[in-house]
């Protein structure tokens, strides 16, 4: 008897605590951070079916911790994956506030390993370590709050960053909440290999996807997880009823960029080698690397550049692709980020909820 369950897909969206925009070349385009916005955005992803909101760090965006504990008391189901930089918060605080707003969610909480883009923003915020060493602390950091989150028992930790003697946190998660991981260097691999539920790509050729992920799995079967890693994808997206209503929405992002702010993005996040990826896709690509995956954001945005353009049909097309080669979680965007969500439910969900029998819960309904 076949007892095979396909892996659920799991869709994330994305909350815009440094303020949502429908150009970046003009400010008269901004909306500007405020609980209204993270709420809005809030119940748009929760009613199109996304598990989680990504909360970003970084010095443009308001506090990650203090925002997702306001969001989680204003909705429901959606969870909050807050991002974690090694050096900024210490791990036995980092984790003991993750317990407490599992407890007071309902378990509504993940964690976003991140090492940060910039090293001038990690100097700015008196972290000096450079960008190899913060992905030492990172699995050091995250090594003791698994730890923690797991006994109840006093830990004894003795490491290059980190000396503890009996640490021991209340509240505990009710369960292990889900780590991901983001990131295009050997070390920010070799910490997934350890310790990431999820493996998050920023957008490339399916080719290299695929790839990457073997490479990924043969270090997490070093470790024993070779089947506990899973891989997804952190894509913009814009889809309309029609292709050329799409790319016109695209274009009207970079209405007025300049050249500076396009200088700035490529010198400002040098450091990152995921960035470094994107840059050299637009360089070597243009902007398509694919028929329908756009670099022209890379020109003002840090980080998540890469843009699913185009038709319902084109975009679930494009989505399907990495599936096909065993993506199962995507972290999406797209502006503005509330209609875009409602978009993305209308329109390309049902399409890959089709394609993809017994995979996507049916909107309104909680995955068990």
């Amino acid at each position: 008897m076949n007892t095979w369950t396909p892996t659920p897909l799991e869709f994330g969206w994305f909350l815009p605590t440094a303020g949502d925009t429908i150009t970046y070349g003009s400010p008269d385009g901004t909306v500007p951070s405020s609980m209204a916005l993270f709420e809005k955005i809030a119940h748009a992803a929760e009613a199109a079916g996304f598990e989680y909101l990504l909360v970003p760090v970084a010095s443009s965006c308001w506090d990650a911790y203090i925002s997702s504990a306001m969001v989680l008391a204003r909705t429901t189901s959606i969870r909050m994956l807050v991002a974690a930089r090694p050096g900024y918060v210490n791990p036995v605080l980092l984790a003991r506030m993750v317990g407490a707003m599992d407890r007071l969610s309902g378990g509504r909480v993940s964690v976003n390993l991140i090492a940060g883009q910039s090293d001038a923003e990690a100097l700015q915020d008196g972290i000096h370590l450079a960008k190899e060493d913060r992905y030492a602390q990172m699995a050091e950091d995250v090594t003791i709050m698994q730890a923690l989150w797991g006994s109840g028992k006093p830990l004894h930790f003795e490491g290059r960053f980190h000396q503890l003697a009996g640490a021991r946190i209340a509240p505990r998660p009710a369960v292990q909440p889900r780590i991901y991981l983001g990131g295009g260097s050997r070390e920010a691999w070799e910490v997934s290999a350890r310790h990431a539920d999820v493996h998050l790509f920023w957008g490339d050729t399916v080719e290299t996807i695929r790839a990457n992920m073997a490479v990924i799995r043969a270090m997490a079967a070093v470790h024993g997880r070779a089947d506990a890693i899973a891989f997804g994808m952190r894509l913009q997206i814009i889809c309309r009823e029609t292709e050329d209503q799409a790319w016109a929405a695209a274009q009207a992002l970079l209405a007025g960029v300049t050249e500076s702010q396009t200088e700035f993005v490529r010198r400002h996040y040098a450091s990152s080698a995921a960035n470094r990826r994107v840059q050299a896709l637009a360089d070597e690509h243009g902007e398509l690397i694919a028929p329908h995956l756009w670099t022209g954001i890379t020109r003002v945005r840090p980080g998540a550049g890469i843009v699913v353009v185009g038709n319902p049909q084109q975009c679930a097309d494009t989505l399907q692709q990495f599936i096909d080669i065993g993506c199962d979680s995507f972290c999406l965007s797209g502006y503005l980020h509330d209609e875009e969500a409602t978009r993305f439910a209308r329109m390309v969900r049902p399409l890959l909820a089709a394609r993809n029998p017994n995979r996507l819960p049916a909107l309104g309904s909680a995955r068990s």
